[in-house]
């Protein structure tokens, strides 16, 4: 209990931590929420999160036994998900020593377990959308520690993790007058300039980000798209039921002026 209390505190500031870091900062793109509902994208998220993000982030209140909800069989799961723990009933604990972590970027990755719900905001949209916009908006500043920054969250700590996927680019900024101090001059970005290729075309990473952030979107909340489909049931048996009860009123008083 003190556990799961400790990571709620520690994502609620990072939460608080983003948004300040956010504010005032890019337009976040949409995220393809079809993807949600695409098992076959769900799974490929899943791989990319074992192989990218878990070396570093954990997801302690997630186990790999809930994998099977994306029709994955246990050899599967095991074969291909599974390298911190042999037992699938585990969580997905990190690799990373978190004494290591803090030595590295200054503070222990948080856990994504939630982290699609707790990254949303009302006026730039949701967790997904900041997700997808965030791991598509990295590029080369060789005035950064880690070599590297970000126009959704600048100055982060966190180095590009799927680099080798989507190659190197720099970023292009442009002096222009800032329109709310008359004789002041801001830096707007303008564009990414690639700078080396990566494993993917800029079609193909976009398409991997989002499976990636719908996986992430998914392992907030596993049971979602049962509760959604569990909704609609029950506001059709509601329905049903007010028609029956309906007619019962009107034919228990029809022959009453």
């Amino acid at each position: 209990m003190k556990k799961l209390i400790a990571t709620l505190v520690l994502g609620l500031g990072l939460s608080l931590q983003g948004a300040q870091a956010n504010e005032g900062g890019i337009h976040w793109d949409t995220f393809p929420a079809d993807k949600l509902q695409d098992m076959a994208s769900l799974q490929n998220g899943a791989k990319l999160f074992v192989n990218y993000c878990l070396n570093c982030h954990g997801a302690s209140m997630m186990r790999y036994s809930t994998l099977r909800q994306l029709s994955l069989t246990d050899e599967q799961i095991k074969g291909n998900l599974m390298f911190t723990t042999e037992k699938i009933g585990d969580v997905m604990k990190v690799s990373l020593d978190p004494h290591q972590a803090k030595e590295f970027f200054g503070a222990a990755p948080p856990d994504l377990t939630v982290i699609a719900r707790s990254r949303a905001d009302g006026a730039k949209g949701s967790g997904a959308d900041y997700l997808y916009t965030y791991l598509r908006t990295f590029y080369r500043d060789p005035t950064k520690a880690t070599g590297w920054n970000n126009l959704a969250f600048p100055s982060v700590a966190m180095p590009h993790a799927l680099w080798e996927l989507q190659g190197e680019r720099t970023a292009v900024f442009a002096e222009e007058e800032d329109p709310h101090e008359h004789g002041k001059t801001v830096e707007v970005f303008k564009s990414f300039q690639q700078t080396k290729p990566g494993l993917l075309n800029e079609r193909q990473y976009d398409e991997a980000v989002a499976d990636l952030v719908a996986y992430l979107q998914w392992m907030g909340e596993p049971a979602q798209a049962r509760r959604y489909q569990l909704g609609v049931i029950v506001l059709l048996f509601l329905s049903v039921l007010t028609f029956c009860a309906w007619r019962l009123n009107a034919a228990y008083w029809k022959d009453i002026k």
